[in-house]
């Protein structure tokens, strides 16, 4: 089992930023992402990034604000969040193994998840 620990989520203002971070027990084999759930919704594709970090992906909502990184030498992923909205309020999840969808700009999760964290946007 890959396990993944996210962290830096929290309380921030609109148009404020925040950096999440997913620790893993291994990380350079997989692609990677992240997910998130608001309340009451289901799971959704925010953004994902290739075993070597070569290529990227993002839902429509957060590009041109949020920018995926990963560092394997560290094991760690990464989210850097700008310009929030509180309509990002949502728990973000860390994923690994991620597939594409071959019908639209989205990604199915692989079996590999994290705890979350809570990210919160106030107006």
């Amino acid at each position: 089992q890959v396990q993944l620990v996210e962290s830096g989520g929290g309380l921030v203002q609109a148009g404020g930023s925040l950096r999440l971070s997913c620790a893993a027990s291994t990380l350079s084999s997989f692609s990677v992402g992240w997910f998130l759930q608001a309340p009451g919704q289901e799971r959704e594709f925010v953004a994902v990034i290739s075993r070597r970090g070569g290529d990227t992906d993002y839902s429509t909502s957060v590009w041109g604000r949020f920018t995926i990184s990963r560092d394997n030498a560290k094991n760690t992923l990464y989210l850097q969040m700008n310009s929030l909205k509180p309509e990002d309020t949502a728990v973000y999840y860390c994923n690994a193994d991620a597939t594409i969808c071959p019908y639209g700009s989205s990604w199915f999760p692989g079996d590999y998840w994290g705890q979350g964290t809570q990210v919160t946007v106030s107006s």
